[in-house]
């Protein structure tokens, strides 16, 4: 979830600056010239069609990539193996794909295999080239926009394989179709071979190999195992009996292969998002149903566990929709009618309760909901929201008769399951009390900010960072030691609340968390506002020991359950004290690991004096300053969230209750702990 960021680096991505510098300096040149020190406005003057300056083929791809794939950092890399395996999926959605075979290569070279179809390699009379060949170089060029190619797909929005091609320093494709195997060369988009016959062969299917290029992914080509596997086990799950295997070759001699196949589809997937989470008593089992009308259907698979938090995926055509849409809408509000209907009608519900509201509902759900449909439409190049609202009858009218079907069936399971909404309603109503005590109380006191809070004297949030620091002492000495334009202090003490096992009405009026809430100026809950934040950079400082470690997960898991945007948006930080300080007569440098300590040594000659830093408090304000504080020098880890599953999994095991995942987690990461000298 970590990213280094160097803070005398700008914060801009570098693709964006080179972009911007790239437009400024031909912005410049095309309009602007000067004559013996004159201005001279002739070229600017002269303006007209000869200015105007069309892109052919893929240039315009190479010249921004970041339009097409996000971004020319290890996001946008491993994007590039997405778009090809998605391709090979939707041959699985259209019933011609059974298998996908996807590697990482010694020099990280991916190959995709299935046994589809095989991309067309007859040729297209309007240019003159086999198929392939066409969907290789031509953006929005494929099968998936006539509808007859394809009646799913996720990738109607997405320009997908000539994309890959025109970003990668070669690609290669190969065709078996028709009792050949057809192969073609590409180099930076541009054809190398013509499309060529070198084999013969009795299957079907698109093989895919290509290295992704250095010219623009300058930050990295190395993928990442995990996060492919990640989004392969996704995709599996998505697409129920499809076997996909991912394998990775750059350690020839300690290999790894996966093979991911969930004959139960999106069950097994509900299933294994619990897995680190104890379950409603009673209500063991996945409940599961779908439907189908027309070119429609819907499948969905709800589990409760004994958590605080829902976690609701929903997907159209397998494309994740993290900003939901249509048809998680029909879900949510079928899913809240069930629940007050139910519970009037068996008298759960008295008549002088209240209605139970979709967050009493939902509170511990895990719902995967997967729709598909003929022609999706994402709304937004990123497909993050489903807008077909179409969808939300067909969704609501099935979750609403078969739910209350379930309940119905099975009264044990929907009593547990309603035992737990009123109890989160009660604590609803518990947090919302407290939320207007708060207020309350702020409205009455004359300062509302937490009286340890050391301000800084810049009002601007974009200049502003605001350090929580663990302890008094290491507070004091990072409020002597800090930019007081610039730079507030918030020192913490002790052991803050675990949110992962406490609902809202508990966080609210915490003393060690609500000081937080308070000095960052946004509110906590429903009540969250991001524009009133008060500081750009939120910076977690602690100890570099076990009591440090704990108190920055606690931290980020407050923040994660409670606060998320201040992730989303890239606010938070963790600050990166050094662990020792190195020194040989007058000349000292810090060390921030035991290698870089190593090297300093070699490099002072040897016999240097070493002081190993055991807490921030140990320094004084000059020395937490210059090695921490300062942005011309200091190193900070900027929180990020690439994937949401993962981090809510993390979170649950690290934070919750159960023992055995938490222990399996440990054992499995203990090869990527540093070595802590406590």
């Amino acid at each position: 979830m970590n990213n280094t960021e160097n803070e005398n680096l700008q914060t801009m991505e570098a693709e964006d600056m080179n972009s911007a510098a790239e437009i400024a300096e031909k912005n410049a040149e095309a309009a602007v010239s000067y004559v013996d020190g004159e201005l001279d406005t002739a070229v600017s003057a002269d303006y007209g069609a000869e200015q105007i300056q069309v892109l052919e083929g893929l240039e315009a791809v190479r010249m921004r990539p970041g339009m097409y794939i996000g971004s020319t950092g290890p996001r946008g890399l491993h994007h590039l193996v997405y778009e090809i395996v998605d391709n090979s999926i939707d041959e699985a959605l259209a019933g011609f794909c059974t298998e996908i075979n996807v590697e990482i290569l010694p020099g990280n070279i991916i190959t995709v295999r299935d046994n589809g179809r095989g991309i067309p390699v007859d040729i297209k009379p309007e240019q003159g080239l086999p198929a392939v060949t066409v969907v290789l170089t031509v953006l929005h060029a494929g099968g998936k926009f006539g509808g007859s190619g394809y009646k799913v797909s996720g990738g109607l929005h997405g320009v997908g394989s000539s994309v890959v091609n025109a970003l990668s320093e070669y690609f290669v494709v190969e065709v078996s179709q028709h009792g050949k195997v057809h192969r073609q060369r590409f180099e930076r988009g541009h054809i190398v071979t013509d499309l060529e016959v070198v084999g013969e062969t009795d299957k079907t299917g698109t093989y895919i190999e290509f290295k992704a290029d250095p010219q623009i992914f300058t930050e990295t080509t190395v993928y990442d195992y995990e996060i492919l596997e990640r989004r392969i086990r996704e995709q599996s799950y998505l697409t129920a009996g499809l076997k996909i295997t991912l394998s990775d070759y750059r350690d020839m001699e300690n290999p790894v292969t996966k093979e991911f196949c969930a004959e139960g589809g999106i069950r097994e997937y509900v299933e294994w998002l619990n897995d680190s989470r104890g379950l409603v008593k009673l209500h063991e089992d996945t409940i599961h149903f779908n439907t189908v009308s027309g070119d429609r259907s819907a499948d969905i698979a709800l589990l409760y566990n004994d958590g605080y938090n829902e976690n609701i995926l929903s997907y159209a055509n397998n494309v994740r929709t993290e900003d939901g849409g249509a048809h998680e809408n029909g879900f949510k509000t079928a899913l809240t009618r069930v629940f007050n209907e139910y519970g009037r009608k068996y008298n759960i519900l008295k008549d002088a309760d209240k209605n139970l509201s979709g967050d009493d509902v939902r509170e511990g759900l895990t719902a995967v909901i997967s729709v598909k449909l003929t022609d999706a439409q994402f709304e937004g190049q990123t497909k993050g929201k489903l807008g077909n609202t179409d969808i939300t009858p067909m969704v609501s009218k099935m979750v609403y008769e078969k739910l209350m079907t379930h309940f119905e069936e099975n009264p044990s399971i929907a009593r547990a399951i309603f035992t737990k909404a009123l109890e989160a309603s009660r604590a609803r109503e518990a947090a919302r009390k407290a939320r207007e005590a708060a207020r309350r109380k702020s409205a009455l006191e004359s300062n509302s900010l937490p009286g340890k809070l050391a301000y800084c004297t810049d009002k601007n949030p974009e200049n502003t960072e605001i350090y929580i620091v663990e302890g008094d002492s290491a507070g004091g000495s990072a409020k002597e030691g800090r930019d007081r334009t610039t730079q507030a202090i918030l020192p913490l003490w002790g052991k803050m609340l675990n949110v992962e096992k406490s609902r809202l009405d508990k966080v609210i009026g915490n003393d060690k968390l609500m000081p937080v809430v308070l000095a960052l100026g946004t509110g906590i809950g429903d009540d969250f506002d991001i524009q009133k934040l008060r500081y750009h950079k939120v910076v977690i400082m602690a100890d570099a020991d076990v009591d440090g470690q704990h108190i920055r997960t606690l931290l980020l898991t407050f923040f994660f359950r409670y606060m998320r945007p201040l992730i989303d948006h890239g606010y938070v930080y963790i600050a990166q004290p050094p662990l020792f300080k190195v020194s040989k007569g007058k000349k000292f440098e810090y060390a921030f690991s035991d290698e870089q300590r190593d090297e300093l040594i070699e490099k002072f000659g040897g016999s240097c004096d070493i002081q190993r830093y055991k807490g921030l408090g140990e320094m004084d304000p000059e020395q937490l300053w210059e090695t921490t504080m300062d942005p011309s020098f200091r190193t900070m880890l900027r929180v990020t969230m690439e994937d949401a599953i993962e981090a809510d999994e993390v979170f649950s095991i690290l934070m919750g209750d159960q023992v055995a995942p938490r222990r399996e987690f440990i054992e499995r990461n203990a090869k990527f702990a540093n070595n802590l000298d406590i």
